[in-house]
């Protein structure tokens, strides 16, 4: 039997928060540095991406289906913990997840040393901050015989979306089957764990003639608000379709702390080190095989932290704060004062020249069928220490190094610094030494004369 994973020709794999079922197709401190380059989601060839907006119970997820191949294989089928109203579901905006991904991505900063020369007071080291009637019948009929039950029907924009729900993952195996939908093996075994918990089905499906309406090449993304006492975010689902190691980033915009995962090891990606300056021009590569290998080396069990930081500054910016009618559009509902949760303290506006009340964090998973053996469990801390992917590069100076007595001293330790920054690489990213130092252009130590040897 076919392959339930659709076909794509694009960067992306299956969606990590669905099964893309393919249905068949007629035959704190200070940081002054300046930022120089950015490593974002599109590095990673099976990255998907959700935008997660959580305050209280309520829950607002976005998705972004990066979907290309033809039309008529394309489905979503997500847990979701209620029947979705048709007011639930939103249309969102593409560019959002470019702009969120931009503005937290990992990223690179340089320095450039002064003159040694110059008399200065200096610290060497900079503090580091912290989504027909009869036939119709006929087919009700059917469903209710495999303990399938549709909720609920709508279109909006290009998709045809229905809720159902289901009595055994066997019934609605059968029920997706006989809908077209191609299923490898091991589906309802996959399915089992969420009708046991009571939980609804979202399935999306692209809508032809209302694609062909909206002018768009592509699927735009699909957010669906409800309340749900869980923090959860449902992955299993799209090991259906993985072939080896999948990416997922998170977006989680919260209004009190840091986010974490609850049921693995969130930790921070190794940040804020100094790198050799000949990765100016290669820092999307340096970066991809720095998570390659460390990911590796947890065995794909860790959730990495890649940024944490209120949504009004950064230090550097890899790009502009959202505002706050983007942040609206990402699914940030607090911003306006008669949507705050049940017994929440009164909804805080945005402050001209002050902080938001948004907090994101960046979460990046990297797994394998065998290494999630569980949906993501999430909770908001009260952790509110600023963090971000960004490596540092300094360059030497480049001035007469016989001007002054400071010069030779300084020259030792630009040395000593790239022999650092060689061996930081190498560690991070698993490189060959011998290879990483011949890309340098390294300073060598200065060897005393034998005269200063006699009179030091």
């Amino acid at each position: 039997m076919p392959s339930l994973a659709a076909r794509r020709t694009g960067a992306a794999a299956s969606f990590a928060l669905v099964a893309a079922l393919a249905a068949a197709s007629p035959s704190v401190g200070a940081f002054c540095g300046f930022y120089v380059g950015k490593a974002d989601a599109k590095l990673f060839n099976e990255a998907s991406q959700v935008i997660l907006a959580r305050d209280g119970d309520r829950t607002v997820i976005s998705m972004r289906n990066d979907f290309r191949g033809e039309l008529t294989d394309f489905a979503l089928v997500v847990p979701v913990p209620v029947v979705l109203q048709e007011s639930q579901i939103h249309i969102g905006d593409p560019k959002i997840f470019e702009r969120i991904d931009a503005y937290s991505a990992p990223r690179l900063a340089e320095y450039f040393d002064p003159n040694p020369c110059e008399v200065r007071k200096m610290a060497r080291e900079m503090p580091m901050p912290a989504t027909a009637g009869a036939a119709l019948a006929q087919k009700a009929r059917r469903d209710q015989a495999l303990g399938v039950t549709i909720e609920a029907r709508y279109t909006i924009g290009e998709y045809d979306i229905a809720i159902l729900s289901a009595r055994e993952s066997t019934g609605l195996e059968t029920w997706l089957r006989e809908n077209r939908y191609r299923l490898p093996a091991g589906a309802s075994r996959a399915l089992q764990p969420y009708v046991r918990q009571g939980l609804k089905f979202f399935v999306a499906k692209v809508n032809l003639a209302e694609q062909a309406k909206t002018g768009f090449a592509y699927l735009r993304p699909l957010q669906f608000a409800f309340d749900y006492e869980r923090f959860t975010l449902p992955v299993r689902l799209g090991m259906l379709n993985a072939n080896g190691p999948q990416d997922l980033v998170v977006y989680a915009l919260t209004r009190n702390g840091r986010v974490e995962t609850t049921n693995y090891r969130t930790v921070r990606v190794p940040a804020d080190v100094e790198l050799p300056t000949y990765v100016r021009g290669e820092f999307p590569a340096v970066y991809k095989a720095l998570f390659e290998t460390q990911s590796k080396r947890e065995d794909y069990r860790v959730v990495w932290t890649e940024y944490f930081w209120d949504m009004a500054w950064c230090d550097p910016c890899a790009a502009d704060p959202l505002s706050p009618d983007e942040l609206r559009r990402a699914g940030v509902f607090w911003l306006d004062g008669d949507v705050s949760p049940a017994g929440a303290p009164a909804s805080e506006k945005p402050r001209a020249g002050g902080a938001q009340p948004v907090l994101l964090t960046r979460l990046h998973l990297r797994y394998t069928r065998d290494t999630l053996p569980e949906d993501l469990m999430f909770q908001e801390t009260r952790d509110r220490q600023n963090f971000q992917a960004r490596y540092v590069l300094r360059h030497p100076w480049q001035g007469d190094t016989a001007a002054c007595a400071e010069a030779k001293p300084y020259l030792d330790e630009v040395a000593a610094r790239q022999e650092r920054e060689a061996q930081t690489l190498v560690r991070l990213t698993g490189w060959d030494p011998a290879k990483v130092k011949t890309r340098m252009s390294m300073h060598p130590a200065t060897t005393p004369k034998w005269w200063e040897r006699l009179w030091r």
